[in-house]
């Protein structure tokens, strides 16, 4: 396996900004010549990245025959769209190492975890517009998203808000422009397939969030996997010990099916 970090830096990015990039060594005593890409964006409400939702997460699509990539993205007192652009960055520059990095250039899939569900899902929803592009000195089909996986992902900054994540994400201008990142009025004809995951329970990131989400993407005939579980608070991760944490139990088996179902719905239109 190759381990390597990479500057995704943007005018707006703060410092530490980088993308973490696991390659699977290519053989030729095996078949696979391509594998897909997960770029992994852990949640933490805009003000920090989970560790808990990184390498934990990587190593999880790395078992299943992937590579694999974690974002560090810039978060407060860094405002939007820094860490967006640092996501494009990110896509650009795995897409432009596809040949020598063994990379499906048409399987770049974009994850992310709470707050970062919400990068990982405005990426999808913005990526084709303009601005990105000229921001990034980029060709717009290089920033091209393939498909996008959110684990109880904050979606909307209606009823239903994570109120905090849009305020580290907006700052001063939070009350101008939390509702143009409601991502439930922002899925167009460019919003690539999802996979979503919530759990009834979650008392931080209400399942409305991924029900909007869902339901808007159907409604453009956008083809989108929804799974919710009864159990379970907010902050998941794997739902296991792996991934538990300190402040209260993030164990939940039947939430912990869902690095399975992703593995299954990622074979179903991978070939």
């Amino acid at each position: 396996m190759l381990y390597e970090k990479f500057d995704v830096r943007n005018d707006l990015s703060m410092d530490y900004a980088a993308l973490y990039l696991y390659l699977q060594d290519h053989s030729a005593d095996i078949a696979i010549g391509q594998r897909p890409m997960v770029i992994v964006c852990p949640g933490g409400g805009y003000a920090f990245t989970s560790d808990r939702e990184a390498e934990a997460i990587a190593l999880q699509f790395l078992a299943q025959g992937y590579h694999a990539a974690v974002l560090r993205y810039s978060v407060a007192p860094a405002l939007y769209p820094a860490a967006l652009l640092e996501v494009g960055k990110s896509v650009a520059l795995i897409r432009e190492h596809a040949g020598e990095w063994h990379v499906h250039p048409d399987q770049i899939v974009v994850c992310g975890f709470s707050a970062g569900g919400h990068l990982a899902g405005s990426y999808c929803m913005f990526w084709s517009e303009k601005w990105v592009a000229e921001a990034l000195s980029r060709e717009t089909e290089e920033l091209r998203p393939n498909a996008m996986i959110l684990g109880y992902p904050v979606i909307t900054s209606g009823e239903y808000a994570h109120r905090d994540s849009f305020k580290c994400l907006l700052g001063e201008a939070y009350e101008e422009k939390q509702g143009a990142l409601s991502l439930e009025n922002c899925v167009n004809a460019d919003t690539p397939r999802a996979f979503l995951w919530h759990t009834y329970e979650d008392g931080a990131v209400p399942v409305q969030n991924s029900l909007f989400l869902a339901q808007a993407m159907a409604k453009q005939h956008i083809p989108v996997e929804l799974h919710i579980f009864e159990k379970g608070g907010h902050g998941l991760a794997l739902a296991n010990r792996l991934t538990q944490g300190h402040g209260g139990s993030t164990i939940e088996p039947a939430a912990a099916q869902w690095v399975e179902l992703v593995h299954k719905w990622m074979e179903g239109w991978i070939f």
